[in-house]
Order: structure tokens, then sequence, then C-alpha cells
């Protein structure tokens, strides 16, 4: 039988960690519940482990592991490795059959979203990317992000072996996002259950993720209903552009929130409902709700 090395999210969950990572299998479990998350597809470690085989890159990865700062070196080799046409056919015809319009291209790393070891920020993703060699293109630069200095870094002072890390790279369809940032189930400061938290900033979420701006600081209890706002600073905006990529530009600087009422006690509704699937953090990685949201846990 011939491998198949992609699946829709819904095909993954909780127990899929080493074939779709970590953030695949998080998603894919949102969906099986029901979650408000925007179609995709996963490109399996399966993917991963055929290109190291079949170009040779494996027995060259494993002469470098123990080389000091090879980072670059490593990277430069995925750089120019040629993905076998059996990875490309699968992924091209899962980019078609999710109508092969701007997508998000993320990665999945088998040491993600672990208890101890969120990874968060230390691989790759790349925005409203279009077209089918672009999709490629982001698949392989996501797989090479496994190798950043940083990832490298912090797999050492987690004292995970690198032999034993894999990655695959979530696709999902891109949402023009008016309002982004990050939802917690529970306030990350001061471990408050009865606390929803929620930073916020106009445009791309990746202007929050990134520390690109001071976000929208919103405390709300379990129904939604406010107890603190701090304004954000809204220094910039990163939107998407119609032909693909992002635009970055100066934000407004206004200090009016961008979320209403109704939007928040939206967002916090979504953030009890897992609890009764999983305690864990939630990342909301969409727009505002009244469109789609995202979500990826990490298990306590």
């Amino acid at each position: 039988m011939t491998e198949k090395f992609t699946g829709m999210l819904a095909d993954f969950g909780a127990a899929d960690l080493a074939l779709a990572g970590g953030k695949g299998a998080n998603l894919g479990e949102l969906v099986r519940h029901g979650f408000p998350v925007p179609a995709g597809f996963v490109v399996t470690t399966a993917a991963y482990a055929t290109l190291l085989a079949e170009t040779g890159l494996g027995a060259e990865l494993e002469g470098l592991l123990e080389a000091e700062n090879a980072g670059a070196r490593i990277r430069a080799l995925f750089a120019e490795s040629h993905v076998p046409a059996c990875v490309t056919a699968d992924i091209a015809a899962a980019y078609a059959a999710l109508g092969g319009g701007p997508v998000a291209v993320r990665s999945s790393a088998t040491a993600e979203d672990l208890p101890g070891a969120a990874f968060a920020g230390q691989q790759d993703t790349f925005l409203n990317v279009v077209g089918e060699q672009a999709v490629t293109r982001a698949v392989v630069e996501c797989w090479a992000s496994l190798w950043t200095d940083r990832a490298i870094a912090y797999r050492q002072r987690q004292e995970i072996n690198p032999r034993e890390v894999s990655i695959a790279v979530v696709v999902q369809d891109m949402v023009p996002a008016d309002t982004a940032g990050v939802l917690f189930s529970a306030n990350p400061v001061t471990g408050e259950r009865g606390e929803i938290v929620v930073d916020a900033s106009p445009g791309l979420g990746e202007a929050v993720v990134s520390g690109r701006v001071t976000p929208e600081h919103y405390v709300l209890d379990r129904s939604g209903r406010t107890k603190s706002f701090i304004p954000g600073a809204h220094e910039v905006v990163i939107r998407a552009l119609a032909g693909g990529g992002t635009r970055e530009s100066a934000g407004t600087g206004s200090r009016q929130a961008a979320l209403g009422t109704g939007q928040l006690a939206e967002l916090a509704r979504l953030a009890i409902v897992p609890r009764i699937i999983s305690a864990g953090r939630r990342t909301w990685n969409g727009p505002s709700p009244a469109g789609a949201c995202t979500c990826s846990s990490r298990g306590r």
C-alpha cells in the first residue's frame, strides 16, 4: 500500500503526536469536539522522514548533530534538498482539496506543546501563502526551522535527544482577521482558574505573539464580563496582502477597545468548554469571534 503523507485535521487526535506533531494533534482534537477551527490538513512526520531517507539528508544530518553551531549548515542542506515527488504530489492534492487559496503553513514538532516544554515560537510559521509551489517551499522551511539555533538550544536545555525529534506541518485556510490575539483559559500570572485572560490587537495575531505590539489586555470572569481592561498601544498592524504574504504598517495608536462585549462573551465560552475535555492553555489565533477562531491546546 502506498504511504500517504497528508491527512485532514479531523483525521488526527491527541494520540497522534508522533504523526501530526503537537499542534496538529491538538488542533485535530479540537476539530473532533466541534470547535470553530479553520479547515486544514497535516503534512505528517512520514513526509519529513521520507525526505531524510530518500535524499541522503538524514545521513548528512546525523553527521552534524554533534558539531558546534551546526544549525546554519543543517538549514542550508534543507534549502538545497529536492522533495521527493511522492511527497509533493500529496501536498499538492491536499492543497487543491482545501480550495487552493491563501493558507497559513505552521510547524508542528513532535516535541511541541508538551507539559514543561511548550516550544512556543521555536519553529516557523508562514502566513498568507498562495500557490502550490509556495506551499511546498513553506513546508520545507518549516522542516528546516526544526534546526534553528534557538530550537536546538531549547532542546538542549530541556534535555531532549535531537535524534528523537521529528516535525509535521499544519496547513490551514488563512483567516483575514480584523482582530487577533491570545486567549488563556486561566490567568497565567495568578493561576486563578475563575479568570480568563485575552491579549489582542488589530490585524493578524503575529503582531501579538511576536511581541511587536503592546496588546489590549482583558481579564474576564467565566461569563465573559470584563473585570479589568488595559488599553493596547497598537504600535503596528500586520495584514494579509491580496497576492500572498503580509504587510506591516503603523498602527492608529487608538486606546479604544477592539473587542466588544459580545465577542468577549463568545471567547469566554470557547475558553470554558475545553475544560470539560482537558485542562490547559488555549491559544486563539483567529479573528474576533463572529468569524472563525482557531485554538491550540497544551494539556497540564
